[in-house]
């Protein structure tokens, strides 16, 4: 963080400084309702706040047996293992389709480029209840209602527009000339996506398949409408706990999954780092 300058008047540094407490008080309010839910999650009692030996830091009062529980409990087994065979192929098949698009809606001779971009990325914007029950009436009507593939590819589309925003993004700073000299040089389409735009896109799609997964892996309310029992993720086995029985495993898997997200995010940000140095925005 760059530092004041030494010509810098009393009330540019008093503003600098009240800038950061600003920014330190925000991130304390977002963040610390998250982070509290990791100690408790240690709590010996089925109880959801703090008890007075975890006040007093008494080892009695800790104990790991919600995770215990999450990691023998077939039910919670059961939504992980759908958890993961949804999240991943959807990820997968959300970035194949964002990444074709993004490339697509790149070319300068494509029409309509913004209403397409538009429609593309409308799952971001229209409430998530709102599509939720329209691909519930139109997945009952083509038999996908109640399917793995139906919330697969449900999850799919509420991860595309990421992918599409990150690749459009990363496809920003491109030089298309190298895709023309590849072609000189004889190489077709599929070579030279696959050696040369490919390598130097590669942050982008990574970044948006990240966010993809993170959206499938999250989510709840489309496959409320759209899953059954055997397609129960995790996400809805965390709401079945808090409607029907006060569960405090749910504390457990809240932190492992703010442990994941925190881990994907450092991966966003590394990615991050290393597209803006092969573009040259910052130096190795």
């Amino acid at each position: 963080m760059s530092s004041l300058p030494s010509y810098a008047s009393p009330l540019q540094r008093t503003w600098h400084y009240t800038f950061r407490v600003i920014c330190g008080l925000i991130f304390f309010f977002l963040v610390f309702p998250i982070l509290v839910i990791i100690p408790l999650s240690f709590n010996a009692q089925d109880f959801f706040t703090f008890t007075p030996e975890m006040l007093a830091l008494d080892s009695a009062g800790y104990s790991t047996k919600h995770y215990v529980d999450f990691f023998t409990n077939p039910d919670w087994q059961k939504a992980l293992q759908n958890s993961f065979m949804i999240a991943p192929t959807a990820t997968l098949l959300a970035t194949v389709l964002g990444t074709l698009a993004a490339i697509g809606l790149s070319q300068p001779h494509v029409p309509f480029r913004s209403v397409i971009m538009a429609i593309l990325i409308s799952p971001m914007i229209v409430p998530l209840i709102i599509a939720a029950a329209g691909m519930y009436f139109f997945y009952s009507r083509i038999g996908l209602q109640g399917t793995y593939w139906g919330v697969v590819m449900a999850h799919a589309v509420l991860g595309t527009p990421f992918v599409i925003i990150t690749v459009t993004a990363t496809l920003v700073g491109f030089d298309n000339s190298l895709v023309r000299a590849a072609a000189s040089m004889g190489a077709g389409p599929i070579t030279t996506f696959f050696k040369v735009q490919m390598p130097l896109i590669l942050p982008g799609v990574v970044s948006g398949a990240l966010f993809a997964f993170i959206t499938s892996f999250d989510e709840v309310v489309v496959v409320l409408f759209l899953g059954s029992a055997s397609q129960k993720t995790l996400p809805w086995q965390m709401f079945i706990g808090l409607r029907e029985q006060i569960s405090p495993t749910i504390l457990a898997v809240a932190s492992i999954m703010v442990v994941l997200s925190v881990v994907l995010l450092t991966v966003l940000e590394l990615l991050r780092r290393r597209s803006e140095r092969l573009r040259g925005v910052t130096p190795a």
